[in-house]
């Protein structure tokens, strides 16, 4: 069977969220479709390389004292996921792929010693398996995976291979971020924050504006889907998962724009109705994806293809980055509407591509592209397609 046969279709069965707009997937669309700005000064984070930025904080009450928020964001993500995929929980035969930072074995004797320096380093860590997933999981079944900030697509696309090999029935894929000196320090050292808030595509735009939150998604093959009386509707069609370490990919047209064609080759899909960008709001890195953006728009006959990003409404939540991306371009699609980039005043020039200010009804739209890139050459696009 030809590995684009419908038989071999992939599909997203639950999406789960935490973000500066709150806990859930609900108040991010609502956020994302008002234009509003989740980016303020911090309320509770501070660290020597921060000062007073925009910065994207999870709203609402944290968890109870004591309780790390990376762990918690994550579980409280991966828990709407699985309800959302109408599961009680996480099956013992799932695969599960954490993404982001991850402990390595034996090294534990470089961690701080004690006090605040250890709760940082601990929240900068991560969940550990055991604890955001249910006890009992087989040996194997869960793996980290870090490819910087395109980690969470690179992650789908691992999961959308291993369950087209039948490693697994379904997968998990979940991760989380928290505001943290080490991750701060590491983007202001390279001149990434910007001093206001992130404003992609914006000809004024001057950097990026950090977040914080969880994602996790569910995939299954479409077979187990419907097995279990759940809708097949939303598929993985396309994936191009690429590491170019010579370059810096998130600043790169042709590396963008290669990556986004094989994905595009790999879905067989006509055209392309949408794009959710990685565009973090940096100068060379928004221009770089826009004219890749733009070669690709050309190549698939779109005249005037939407494009929009997140970053402007909730920041950039680095490793989990591409969970609230992913999100965009399927409800996108599910509810036939372009969410508009918030903060965005003055759109770049553009000849193929069209930057909503506001939200853009697409009631014919059937496939998106997801863009995610990060250092050290990591770029990831997936296709999605309405079944």
């Amino acid at each position: 069977m030809p590995l684009n046969h419908p038989g071999n279709d992939i599909v997203i069965s639950g999406l789960g969220l935490v973000t500066p707009f709150g806990a859930g997937v609900a108040p991010y669309w609502r956020g994302l479709l008002d234009g509003r700005s989740a980016l303020r000064p911090a309320r509770r984070f501070a660290a020597p390389p921060y000062r007073g930025e925009p910065v994207g904080e999870v709203s609402g009450p944290g968890p109870a004292a004591g309780t790390p928020r990376k762990g918690a964001y994550a579980r409280a993500a991966i828990t709407e996921a699985v309800e959302a995929a109408g599961l009680p929980g996480v099956p013992a035969d799932a695969l599960v792929i954490l993404v982001g930072q991850a402990p390595l074995p034996g090294r534990d004797a470089e961690a701080p010693a004690t006090g605040g320096d250890l709760a940082a380093y601990r929240e900068f860590l991560g969940p550990d398996p055991a604890d955001a997933l249910a006890p009992g999981r087989a040996p194997g079944r869960v793996l980290h995976l870090s490819h910087a900030c395109a980690s969470a697509v690179f992650a789908v696309g691992f999961a959308r291979a291993a369950l087209r090999a039948g490693a697994a029935p379904l997968a998990v894929v979940a991760g989380s971020s928290v505001l943290n000196r080490y991750e701060y320090a590491s983007m202001d050292v390279v001149r990434a924050v910007g001093r206001d808030a992130a404003t992609p595509f914006d000809t004024g735009r001057a950097g990026i504006s950090l977040g914080e939150g969880g994602g996790a998604v569910v995939l299954e093959t479409a077979a187990h889907a419907r097995s279990r009386g759940r809708a097949a509707g939303l598929v993985v069609a396309g994936a191009a998962c690429r590491v170019a370490g010579a370059k810096a990919a998130a600043s790169d047209a042709e590396l963008i724009g290669g990556c986004m064609r094989d994905a595009l080759e790999d879905a067989a899909v006509d055209g392309l109705d949408h794009v959710h960008a990685h565009a973090t709001g940096t100068v060379q890195g928004d221009a770089a994806e826009l004219a890749a953006i733009e070669s690709v728009a050309t190549l698939a006959g779109a005249r005037a293809l939407p494009v929009s990003s997140h970053k402007g409404a909730i920041g950039h939540l680095l490793h989990i980055s591409g969970a609230p991306a992913l999100a965009a371009a399927a409800l996108a699609l599910r509810t036939g509407t372009v969410p508009p980039t918030a903060g965005l005043a003055h759109a770049e020039a553009t000849d193929r591509v069209v930057l909503p200010t506001a939200p853009l009804r697409l009631p014919s739209a059937r496939t998106a592209a997801v863009n995610s890139f990060g250092f050290g050459g990591n770029n990831a696009t997936l296709i999605l397609r309405s079944a």
